[in-house]
């Protein structure tokens, strides 16, 4: 399922307890939930949720989120390039945003002071809660996006981008989605 990449240090990693311990250690939470019901492109958000709210009811409850949506992006998706430009850019936002990828895959990229720049590869069973505050930009892919994955919130009002201006996300424009180790 994922994969942890550090470009610059030229190491990648799709060890889970590797990847968990990475990111934990650096204040992400990180966890795979079983991810087995598929959707075809009609299914709308409520019968997503719905589909994994044994999982989501409890993660909520507990960690005091209360509202949840669904994001779907593929080939079709009207204005990719001017959504995708968006989320690429690097940015904060003042509430965690945590994201259970239910298909599809999307690319995390993080910026944490005094530390190379690294991503992660998340995919269908992926959960992460990228924590408020934290410099960080999604890219779901130049070409052929799919990403369809539950975004959760305590205030959706929060997951508005505030972007930092750094530039830094041009440095790793050409970076390929990572494959997995052999």
């Amino acid at each position: 399922m994922a994969v942890l990449s550090i470009p610059d240090l030229n190491f990648q990693t799709d060890n889970v307890t590797e990847i968990s311990a990475f990111l934990n250690e650096r204040g992400i939470f990180f966890d795979q939930w079983i991810c087995d019901v598929v959707f075809d492109d009609t299914a709308t958000t409520n019968e997503i949720i719905e589909a994994y709210q044994k999982d989501l009811a409890p993660f909520m409850q507990e960690n005091g989120y209360i509202t949840a949506d669904v994001i779907s992006i593929n080939d079709l998706t009207d204005n990719y390039e001017a959504i995708r430009h968006k989320f690429i850019q690097e940015h904060t936002h003042t509430e965690d945003e945590i994201r259970f990828f239910v298909d599809g895959k999307g690319l995390f990229w993080f910026n944490l002071d005094n530390q190379a720049v690294f991503n992660l590869l998340c995919e269908r069973g992926d959960l992460i809660s990228v924590p408020h505050g934290t410099k960080h930009w999604f890219d779901a892919g130049r070409h052929d996006p799919f990403v369809k994955a539950i975004r959760i919130f305590i205030d959706s009002s929060g997951w508005v981008p505030n972007y930092t201006n750094s530039s830094l996300e041009n440095r790793f424009a050409d970076f390929k989605f990572p494959s997995r180790e052999r």
